[in-house]
């Protein structure tokens, strides 16, 4: 891969927000029904977080999808000594990317290496050891870039009466309230014995962020708004903000006029803009790459706008106000909603709680033009990269609560890139299109010791066209996206069917090797017919099939011939086993590791992704009774303690396709690390030490740990946010609320005493 020029970084910059790679008209959801007669006002208002005092590892959230913006305790990005490391007060963007200079022309053919697969030898980017990896600079390269970096920082410039910055010791009643329903976010604190007031908001149609700040001591010049603009760090994660090295990038001053500033930022080969927008006010540069905004009165309102390209006029204080609450008002009252007021069960109000913040949260960091990092929008990790395995658990949900166009968005992005993926498998000796894991928007798969050979991603283009395609077909929109979406379902399932390897057992296909579970501690070269992957391709090519049929197409024929061989779900002993190249896995698992959790032999902890045949899906070839079977002998063996945020709804699903909603809802308020919501309804991912601190090369050659902080015994904290664990929550509770194919009703999903549960626009899961 040659250095990404000045020209390609400006297209990586500008695809994501123009939607160049897919213009689409929005999809039309089904009429709501409101016979509920659901006040979702008041539903949505009483979860308004509110905060008295910071809370140091969730700050609150502000965005439109595209950008994100994360406020301290006074509405802005002023102090960061109150909060953890690992939550840093950034600005990111889907479509701001940057890299780092590439003299050494690092390619990606430089970090793969040769493996044996059916006979013949393929390319991968597989990292047999990390100490090896990292005498490889390539590897570290690739890795690192493009990655996501902090736009901007816009801070309260607050002096004591000698001139000298206020310190956060010295602020006293801190009151924030974020009003959902607006997205409004009101901070308010006392200062040398004077009020000041914040009032800060996103707006919908640019990325621009508005703070009007009202206190006497805007008008005593001891209170502005200062904006500035960070480097890239080498250390990317969490924080990829550098304040230090001022030489290392540039701001300047394309125009100026009264109460508007516009600017040019410049960072190696990446170009971005900025303008600063204050009517009535004083705009000051005071350093390289900084400027303070100051008023004559009281009240000081700041736009601060950010854009690819120049951005368009910024709008008037009113105007941006209301707009910013029409989009959020749109929002609210036209997708789907569940209220549980009325119930009885202690948990219902906490539960309705964490799905409106986990509806919020979703909009505003998943609802862009390329599938969101697992930290969304709120820090880095893993360099900033998107993880296309995840994308489903970030965005699938907008199809079943009647947001289908926020789907759209990001689905659009495999459509533009159909033809490289299509090269990757041909690289492969495959058909189709291959979807790599690790990726920026470039759609570089990353090295890795396992990404090379994960594959439970390669269905989910057809899973989220199928789920847009019910979604259209209740508005009328079904004919547009069949049309839109399906060479990639076709191409998709072409890499399905001809991934599968004629040998295997009693004539049958098999899946693998090479291939790595989602359940990611099982080797590469000795694994085959993993229990969800075996089930997700064939259902992925029996919905191409169906795709087809839609279109007026014949089936194929050599899609059914494959599909009468296909493999049934691996078992033994009447249990449903991890792959079928472990027949005695629960034989070997059973208390293992209890003793020893953190013993890598130890096979019983990870994902437990032999439940997903039926809860993520339908359960087409399950067995319920050795389904039910499988469930209590997990909970009996399995360290809990190794799971991830998605792991909790995702066994919910299972146990309310089992008919067991008592236990789906136990799931849902499982007692785990990384199974906690917080007051902003963020969850944090945690490991236990010893698969935390893998070492991770840098480019610097340096090294870093992969889990920067402490979480208590045994316990190394990676991240203060996880938004699978959102997402997820949001495709189970559809499950739960809104029914699925074959099973109809009120809430089939949950408990009939104890639970009032009313739900409006929800479309029915699979």
């Amino acid at each position: 891969m040659r250095p990404i020029s000045l020209s390609r970084r400006r297209l990586l910059l500008g695809a994501a927000a123009s939607g160049a790679a897919l213009a689409l008209p929005a999809v039309t959801a089904a009429p709501i029904d409101r016979t509920g007669g659901i006040d979702r006002k008041a539903l949505v208002t009483r979860h308004n977080p509110r905060l008295t005092r910071a809370d140091p590892s969730a700050p609150l959230m502000l965005g439109n999808g595209n950008i994100g913006f994360t406020a301290d305790i006074t509405g802005l990005q002023t102090f960061t000594e109150p909060y953890s490391r690992i939550a840093p007060l950034l600005t990111e963007a889907q479509w701001a990317w940057h890299s780092f200079p590439n003299p050494q022309g690092h390619t990606v053919r430089d970090t793969q290496v040769e493996v044996e697969v059916r006979g013949h030898t393929r390319r991968y980017g597989y990292i047999r050891d990390w100490a090896d990896a990292a005498k490889n600079p390539a590897v570290a390269w690739i890795r690192e870039n493009p990655h996501r970096f902090s736009l901007g920082r816009l801070a309260l410039d607050l002096r004591a009466k000698d001139g000298s910055p206020a310190r956060f010791a010295d602020i006293t009643g801190t009151r924030q309230e974020l009003d959902l329903w607006t997205g409004t976010l009101t901070s308010r604190f006392a200062y040398d014995g004077e009020t000041v007031t914040v009032v800060t908001r996103v707006l919908p149609d640019q990325d621009t962020v508005m703070a009007e700040v009202t206190s006497a001591l805007v008008k005593a010049g001891r209170l502005g708004v200062a904006v500035r603009f960070p480097g890239v760090s080498k250390t990317l994660n969490p924080d990829p903000s550098d304040w230090s090295a001022s030489a290392a990038h540039a701001t300047t001053e394309l125009s100026r006029k009264d109460g508007e500033v516009r600017l040019q930022r410049i960072i190696d080969d990446t170009t971005y803009h900025a303008a600063i927008g204050a009517p009535g006010a004083t705009i000051e540069k005071t350093a390289a790459h900084a400027w303070r905004v100051g008023a004559p009165a009281a009240t000081l309102t700041v736009m601060v706008q950010f854009s690819p390209e120049p951005g368009p006029a910024l709008p008037g204080r009113v105007v941006a106000a209301r707009s910013a609450a029409r989009h959020w008002l749109d929002y609210w009252s036209n997708g789907g909603i569940v209220d549980f007021s009325g119930s009885t069960d202690p948990r219902a109000g906490e539960l309705e709680r964490r799905v409106i913040l986990s509806q919020y949260l979703m909009a505003v960091n998943a609802a862009g033009r390329f599938a969101p990092q697992e930290e969304g929008l709120f820090s880095n990790s893993w360099n900033g990269k998107s993880h296309l395995e995840m994308h489903p658990w970030h965005a699938a949900h907008f199809a079943l609560w009647g947001r289908p166009r926020l789907l759209e968005n990001s689905l659009g992005w495999y459509v533009g890139f159909l033809p490289k993926a299509r090269a990757r498998a041909a690289e492969q000796g495959l058909k189709g299109a291959w979807w790599p894991k690790m990726i920026g928007p470039d759609g570089v798969d990353s090295p890795s010791k396992v990404s090379p050979f994960i594959m439970w991603q390669q269905p989910h283009p057809i899973y989220m066209s199928e789920l847009l395609h019910r979604a259209g077909s209740q508005g009328g929109d079904g004919a547009r996206i069949l049309a839109t979406y399906g060479e990639l379902v076709e191409q998709t399932a072409d890499l399905l069917a001809s991934f599968a390897s004629p040998d295997g057992p009693g004539g049958r296909v098999r899946l693998g090797p090479p291939i790595i579970p989602v359940q990611e501690n099982f080797p590469h070269a000795g694994t085959f017919d993993p229990a969800f992957e075996v089930a997700y391709y064939r259902w992925g090519i029996e919905t191409a099939q169906a795709w087809r049929e839609r279109a007026g197409k014949g089936r194929r024929a050599d899609w059914d011939a494959l599909l009468a061989r296909w493999p049934d779900l691996p078992r033994k002993d009447g249990l449903y086993l991890p792959v079928r190249s472990e027949p005695g896995f629960w034989d070997k698992a059973a208390g293992a590791c209890k003793s020893n959790a953190l013993e890598e032999t130890c096979q019983n902890r990870d994902h437990m992704s032999f439940l997903m045949p039926l809860g993520w899906l339908p359960g087409r070839d399950v067995d319920k009774a050795i389904m039910r079977r499988t469930l209590d002998r997990m909970k009996r063996d399995w360290d809990l303690r190794q799971t991830w945020g998605w792991d909790y709804p995702m066994m919910a699903m299972t146990a309310t396709r089992l008919g067991a909603p008592e236990e789906a809802i136990d799931w849902l308020f499982f007692d785990a690390k990384n199974n906690a919501f917080g007051t902003s309804g963020m969850t944090p991912r945690v490991h236990l030490d010893a698969h935390a601190a893998a070492f991770v090369p840098t480019a610097t050659g340096a090294g870093a740990q992969a889990g920067p902080g402490q979480d208590g015994p045994g316990y190394q904290r990676a991240a203060e946010t996880y938004f699978p664990s959102n997402g997820g929550l949001l495709l189970a509770v559809a499950l739960m609320a809104g029914g699925w194919d074959g099973q109809g009703g009120a809430a089939p999903g949950f408990p009939k005493r104890g639970w009032k549960v009313r739900a409006e626009g929800l479309l029915p899961s699979l």
